[in-house]
């Protein structure tokens, strides 16, 4: 129906419109207005225990004496003035906030702060710190103001009243920078997808004004309102998008089907955004992908064949980096391409070693995979970055440490990886053969390594170690030495 059409059309229009973002002007980089809150009543809700562990970490930290009890303290005078851990991690967030929106093409030009008990229903900020806001992006000519904070539907409302340029929420400004970097049809459905779901909650209708009235008896009445008419198409929109990404779906399911008929393990690259996936994944591969130091550089996952130490051949996969309060229909949207990391035999968990925010960044990522039903796989950790830690910092322990801009820990990272895998194990077996079968030894000196090799008249001997299924496939001519009982 014509009508319909055109309702898809409006709706696709508008989830473009959507994804321009801060693109509205293109040749002029657009100023913005940074506002961050944090809510002191967060902090209360810590249970005693957290509170403790925290005050004994500060207490250590600043050599002062503190009874298990909590009944008396014994501060040095430093202590009032050493900065709390909270501070630490608000101040550490406001600086991924900053770099947030440079990666989405902004200007930054005034960053504000406020700290209150909870939020505003109505506006999230107080009153005062409202008209601040008002004042300060009238005064610096900024394009929209930017909350490091997800907005309700009614908040988004009154800000917009309120200010004079247009307001973006946390939510909104990811899906910019998604909308910016995808690059294939597979990404560009999945960001619009997750705008089209952001957008949804978010339509504001105007009421019996934009009704569409009916034109006979028994018809005149409010009808549809605009509303439940926008609604509807997005809706439509919805449905269509999931139909094409379904497909996708299909599609990479035959692949790895024909994948899975030869046993090639897929270990996949996982971390915070801007840890160093994509220079590590060119490092080990020499894939060329693109190394960005903004944030969500890499969206479109990348498959890469890759050759261990033992000769085993694995699929190296790149995938799109987590975020702080990563939004749950972002995690949704992308089960596509997030799809490599269930499938996945190992995950790398590729940290920023130069972060003095890695735990918190550790924890983040824990929380994406255990949404995706994959924490319980097996885990290498990576330390990345480390030519950036100064040399009198300790690397921690507990990971693999490496550099991917220097090619620094590769080959122990590779070792790793290789023993680290289960799925076609390395075996050891000893080959008897005519040496007419060139074929099968070079099969084996191709896939497997070689420790011995001697001929003896029209017979090679060859004891070699490499994976089950290459060296079962030349079972009749193991011997018995070679250990056949390996085989079953």
């Amino acid at each position: 129906m014509p009508g319909e059409r055109r309702g898809l059309v409006a709706a696709q229009t508008a989830a473009s419109a959507s994804a321009r973002g801060l693109e509205t002007a293109r040749w002029r980089q657009e100023r913005a207005v940074l506002v961050a809150v944090e809510f002191t009543g967060e902090r209360r809700k810590l249970t005693a225990a957290t509170r403790l562990a925290r005050r004994a970490a500060e207490v250590s930290a600043a050599s002062v004496s503190f009874e298990a009890d909590g009944q008396t303290e014994t501060a040095s005078a430093g202590l009032d003035r050493a900065p709390r851990s909270d501070d630490l991690d608000f101040d550490a967030s406001l600086v991924e906030f900053e770099e947030l929106a440079r990666s989405a093409g902004a200007d930054v030009a005034a960053t504000l702060v406020q700290r209150r008990a909870k939020p505003d229903p109505a506006t999230l900020v107080g009153q005062g710190k409202l008209d601040e806001i008002e004042g300060v992006a009238a005064s610096s000519d900024a394009d929209l103001v930017l909350f490091d904070h997800d907005l309700t539907p009614s908040q988004l409302r009154n800000l917009e009243a309120r200010l004079p340029c247009r307001v973006i929420d946390r939510t909104q400004l990811i899906l910019d920078i998604f909308a910016r970097h995808a690059r294939t049809r597979e990404g560009q459905l999945q960001v619009e997808l997750a705008q089209l779901e952001y957008q949804l909650p978010r339509l504001a209708g105007r009421g019996k004004a934009m009704s569409q009235l009916g034109g006979g008896i028994g018809t005149r009445g409010p009808g549809e309102t605009q509303l439940e008419t926008d609604r509807r198409k997005i809706n439509l929109r919805i449905d269509h998008v999931k139909k094409q990404l379904e497909s996708v779906r299909r599609i990479r399911r035959q692949q790895r089907q024909r994948r899975e008929a030869v046993p090639v393990p897929v270990v996949a690259l996982v971390g915070y955004t801007n840890a160093g996936k994509s220079t590590l994944f060119n490092a080990l591969t020499e894939a060329g992908v693109l190394e960005s130091s903004k944030m969500f550089a890499t969206l479109d996952p990348k498959l890469r064949q890759l050759t261990l130490p033992s000769r085993r051949k694995i699929l190296l996969s790149d995938t799109v980096g987590f975020i702080r309060n990563l939004p749950h229909t972002l995690v949704t949207s992308f089960r596509a391409t997030l799809e490599e990391v269930e499938r996945a035999e190992l995950l790398l968990h590729i940290r920023d070693a130069s972060s003095p925010m890695m735990e918190e960044q550790k924890a983040q990522v824990e929380r994406v995979l255990s949404e995706l039903d994959v924490a319980g796989k097996p885990v290498i950790e990576v330390l990345n970055k480390i030519d950036l830690v100064p040399e009198d910092v300790a690397v921690p322990a507990g990971g693999m440490a490496v550099s991917g801009l220097k090619r620094q820990g590769l080959d122990e990272l590779l070792a790793a990886i290789d023993a680290a895998l289960v799925v076609d194990p390395l075996i050891e077996a000893t080959f008897r053969l005519p040496q007419s079968e060139g074929r099968v030894i070079a099969a084996l000196e191709a896939g497997a390594i070689v420790e011995e090799k001697r001929f003896d008249g029209d017979l090679a001997f060859v004891r070699v170690r490499g994976p089950a299924s290459l060296l079962n496939r030349f079972r009749r001519f193991r011997t018995r030495a070679g250990g056949d009982e390996n085989a079953n």
